[in-house]
């Protein structure tokens, strides 16, 4: 059995959270009143019960349907919804983070390669509506499929002026047959390469996952490449099997390493570096904003 496939079962002590003591329903409630779905629920995500109860939630736009299969992700695969089905979103999401009093937004999405631009037009029109009802206060950062690195769908999303564009890139060049068989390594650092050369000002931001079988020299090699694509905030989580249908974790990798994986991306000029256990894309996703905003001239 090869280290991918061969499963690490019992938690170390570092990867033991505790549910919050006092676990509010209120931001639950408001997102099923609203009918809106979040990558919180979807992806099984281990901070969902404290982000809820800290009022924030990452919205999962265009459906809840995926129609690729990465072997990490709990979203459920299949053909998406009409676009049709789906033309109030906007306006919904606009009303949850106006009613959360969201002064950070994160908007992500199902790949929709079955949609003419991907779902790039569905973004825009998103980022409009949050825009337009909450105000220019409020940062926008989205999390954006590949789009198979087509330069006029990710100039459709920037035009509505996100103030961070982030695509992940989730793990190094040698998993990404085995975690992304529909993906790429090379057009996900494309993407980011193209949002930076569109909207040079832009805060361009990645991700990676760890426990899967890589080495910490290619955790480095990914994080130069990302450097090189113009990227400026770094993520660094560990991976978590959601269910026996992913692929099941290598390694529980220690906190030291996370540090020295931050230590390495800001000696390389990163603005910003979350690593750790359990960082996520858009945990903190505002003090990790502020934080970059913090280290700029």
């Amino acid at each position: 059995m090869s280290n991918l496939h061969r499963p690490v079962r019992e938690f170390p002590p570092w990867l033991k959270k505790p549910w919050p003591a006092r676990f509010d329903p209120k931001t639950g409630n408001l997102l099923d009143g609203l009918q809106l779905n979040t990558v919180c629920r979807s992806a099984e995500c281990p901070n969902l019960g404290e982000c809820f109860a800290r009022g924030t939630a990452t919205f999962l736009i265009l459906g809840t349907r995926c129609t690729r299969n990465c072997g990490f992700c709990a979203v459920v695969t299949g053909r998406g919804e009409p676009i049709e089905n789906l033309q109030s979103e906007p306006e919904r999401i606009a009303q949850a983070t106006k009613q959360l009093g969201l002064k950070h937004v994160v908007i992500t999405s199902v790949t929709r390669d079955d949609l003419p631009d991907e779902g790039a037009g569905h973004f825009a029109r998103t980022i409009r509506a949050v825009r337009e009802l909450c105000g220019p206060e409020v940062v926008i950062e989205v999390l954006v499929p590949d789009f198979h690195a087509r330069e006029e769908c990710i100039g459709a999303v920037l035009d509505a002026r996100p103030q961070v564009f982030n695509h992940n890139l989730e793990t190094v060049e040698r998993l990404q047959p085995t975690v992304r068989p529909q993906a790429d390594y090379r057009r996900s650092l494309n993407v980011l390469g193209i949002a930076r050369r569109l909207q040079p000002e832009l805060v361009v931001k990645s991700g990676l996952m760890v426990g899967l079988g890589e080495k910490a020299d290619e955790v480095r090699a990914a994080i130069a490449d990302l450097r090189e694509a113009g990227c400026g905030i770094l993520t660094v989580g560990q991976y978590l099997q959601p269910s026996k249908s992913q692929l099941p974790v290598v390694e529980y990798v220690p906190p030291d390493v996370f540090k020295d994986y931050a230590n390495y991306a800001l000696s390389l000029d990163f603005a910003s570096a979350a690593c750790g256990p359990f960082v996520r894309s858009s945990y903190h996703a505002e003090q990790v904003f502020k934080n970059a905003s913090a280290s700029q001239p």
